[in-house]
């Protein structure tokens, strides 16, 4: 009888073990969003200056992807990746209003820019609550303030909004009166972990956007001192900027101090990023010099131009035995992919009549040294964006950008001029192609334009 019941016995008890085995192959999914910091404002990115040695860790245990695309500014790209949608679909194009500037200096009339997440969009947060994951948020939402429009009621159990200011902040809800040195990015990195502490037990995607390194540049007194008795190095060499960097890092070492101690480490996706380049990398018209905060060398122009200098930006991502350690991947990925791939990781379903924008990019993160095709990338800001240098206007005017492949094209409406670049030989964005190669050329454009069409893209009118 033993003999016989043993078989039975080892499908029963393996068939009790299904479930548990089926949900640790889910991972938690952490996502760290800084604001403004630019693709070589790391250690491991290649800066001389800041110090990053939690971000380094990471790079050294997962992935690092070189070509992570968002937005000029921070408001689309919160947009994109909590909706999976391109600008054009979700109405959210820029920060605030598209008149900027002054209005004798624009050549064209701007559409009216949309300030609130439309709530017909399906976030990534519903759609992984519809997963069995719970979510929380603590830092900057920038999708909406009326209280409909509050992460807490876009999918998120728990949720804390908090920007505008490094010390003496605010927070919604609950109001709370920070002490006088307490600094926002400890606040928010406190609430990450409290929110870890909480939920070890259970699968959750935990979503942390700092307001650092944004301006005002506050920092703390400590740190700004250890930055001051340092040499900078080209044009990393602002000892604030430094020091929230910093503050920054020490957050991401935090939380991941938090996972290892609760053993999730091996089980969780955690990723950092930013919401848009560095405010740096602009060229004073006529010299070969550049100014801003920051630098984002190689890459051209800075925070609100859709030049690399603009979109390109940190992307790490470690998860220990499904991406490998030290890799890196040269394959686009954008901001709207990361919707998919949470929820193919979170083995839940897409939503359902909804448009999504990106590919997943598990792929990518898996298999980094593989090569990967995918659709091309877009981008479309019909307005304009100020300059931070007096000798020149703007930043950016009117524009639409495709990237597909390695060459990636720039339409610039006032005058109907075309860029072309081969970001693998030209990453620089230096030797513009579009007369050279007009078969290429014309290829491209007609694509943005369909692109455009098929998404409703708003467009500026020239003026009368």
């Amino acid at each position: 009888m033993n003999r016989l019941w043993l078989p039975l016995l080892i499908l029963f008890v393996a068939a009790l073990h299904q479930p548990a085995a089926a949900a640790e192959s889910r991972p938690n999914i952490v996502l760290i969003l800084a604001d403004d910091l630019g693709w070589t404002d790391l250690a491991c990115m290649g800066s001389e200056y800041y110090e990053t040695p939690h971000i380094d860790r990471l790079a050294q245990q997962g992935v690092t992807l070189q070509s992570f695309y968002v937005c000029q500014n921070c408001a689309p790209t919160r947009a994109a990746l909590i909706s999976g949608q391109y600008a054009p679909r979700t109405g959210i194009y820029t920060v605030g209003t598209f008149k900027r500037g002054r209005e004798q200096d624009r050549g064209m009339i701007p559409p009216e820019n949309q300030r609130q997440l439309p709530t017909d969009k399906v976030t990534i947060a519903e759609a992984l609550k519809q997963a069995g994951y719970v979510t929380g948020m603590f830092g900057k939402w920038h999708l909406g303030n009326g209280k409909e429009y509050h992460p807490s009621q876009r999918g998120f159990d728990e949720a804390i909004v908090s920007n505008g200011r490094h010390f003496k902040f605010r927070t919604i809800p609950p109001t709370r009166k920070p002490a006088d040195d307490e600094y926002l990015a400890d606040f928010l990195t406190d609430r990450a972990v409290d929110f870890i502490d909480r939920h070890s037990d259970e699968p959750f995607f935990l979503y942390l956007p700092h307001f650092a390194v944004h301006v005002p540049l506050h920092a703390k007194p400590d740190l700004i001192s250890r930055y001051r008795a340092k040499a900078g190095v080209g044009g990393h060499n602002d000892p604030v900027y430094a020091a929230m960097i910093h503050s920054v890092d020490e957050s991401v070492g935090r939380v991941t101090d938090a996972l290892e101690r609760h053993g999730l480490s091996d089980n969780t996706l955690l990723i950092f990023t930013s919401d848009n380049g560095g405010v740096g990398g602009y060229r004073v018209p006529g010299t070969d010099q550049r100014k801003g905060t920051t630098d984002n060398t190689p890459l051209r122009g800075g925070k609100g131009m859709l030049y690399e200098g603009g979109v390109r930006v940190p992307f790490i991502a470690r998860w220990p035995g499904a991406i490998p350690s030290g890799s890196k991947s040269d394959a686009p990925v954008a901001h709207v992919d990361l919707y998919p791939t949470f929820v193919e990781l979170a083995g839940g379903t897409l939503p359902e009549d909804y448009t999504l924008d990106g590919t997943s990019a598990v792929d990518v993160l898996k298999q980094p040294s593989a090569a990967h095709e995918r659709p091309p990338i877009y981008w479309h800001f019909p307005g304009y964006l100020e300059s931070y240098i007096e000798e020149d206007v703007w930043r950016t005017t009117p524009v639409s950008v495709i990237r597909d492949g390695n060459f990636k094209l720039l339409e610039f409406f006032e005058d109907d001029r075309l860029e072309l670049y081969d970001l693998s030989k030209d990453i620089e964005e230096k030797h513009d192609l579009s007369t050279e190669l007009p078969e290429k050329t014309r290829a491209l454009h007609e694509k943005l334009e369909a692109w455009r069409d098929e998404t409703g893209a708003l467009m500026a009118r020239q003026t009368p």
